[in-house]
């Protein structure tokens, strides 16, 4: 008898963000009465999509700990790494014994509050027979340029670029796999990424323009609308 594929979360929280120019990372600033990474997870955990999520937190992060949801049942919180390839290895890892190696994975941004269920299980529902997996995205409506500096030296075919957003859905040990072979590459920008450099070409699925991630002061005011929107 075939073992039943069972879905699993991952969600890389160890970042600092920066840009944020916050007293804290950005994952932990308030949005609509609650923290970020809490919007984020309990809209993972409330999908019932995931056996688990498995959340990377950094070693000296001293917020997670005084958040409820850290205790939650269905929450592994897994040690951060420097990367953020790193962390969502640390995270994999975490679900070893767990996990059987063809279960799907959905990476997800810590700062990506606004995801919707129905995303979720479009994304799984449309990738759950392929061979590879592939990842939430938008379609580019802005004429796009390349530049040398601050001059043009090229209008881009807007029609063959996508932004990439996550969750981004690949098998366990698939994923692993190429994390582990792609370790300190710094094209790994994100799991898809770590899948081309094996030659293997992830799906799109087009996803909703409101699942923004928060990298700056003012995405917090826009999430908080489109929070409102959902609802």
């Amino acid at each position: 008898m075939n073992k039943t594929i069972q879905c699993w979360a991952v969600v890389p929280a160890a970042g600092v963000g920066k840009r944020m120019q916050a007293d804290r990372p950005k994952q932990y600033l308030p949005l609509a009465g609650k923290t970020v990474i809490e919007h984020t997870l309990s809209r993972l955990v409330q999908s019932g999509a995931f056996q688990a999520v498995a959340v990377a937190i950094s070693v000296e992060d001293p917020y997670w700990p005084e958040l409820e949801i850290s205790q939650h049942p269905q929450v592994i919180t897994a040690p951060g790494g420097k990367e953020r390839a790193d962390s969502v290895l640390s995270a994999l890892k975490a679900l070893q014994g767990q996990a059987d190696e063809n279960d799907w994975v959905l990476v997800h941004d810590a700062a990506r509050p606004c995801l919707t269920s129905d995303d979720i299980h479009n994304l799984i529902a449309t990738l759950k027979d392929d061979a590879v997996g592939g990842i939430l995205a938008l379609s580019s409506h802005d004429t796009l340029k390349q530049v040398d500096g601050h001059n043009i030296t090229a209008t881009v075919d807007r029609s063959q670029i996508w932004r990439a957003l996550t969750p981004q859905m690949f098998r366990y040990g698939m994923l692993r796999d190429a994390l582990q072979d792609a370790e300190g590459n710094p094209a790994i920008t994100d799991e898809a990424s770590a899948l081309e450099l094996l030659g293997l070409q992830p799906k799109i699925v087009e996803g909703r323009p409101d699942n923004i991630k928060i990298t700056r002061p003012e995405d917090l005011a826009l999430a908080q609308f489109y929070m409102e929107q959902q609802q």
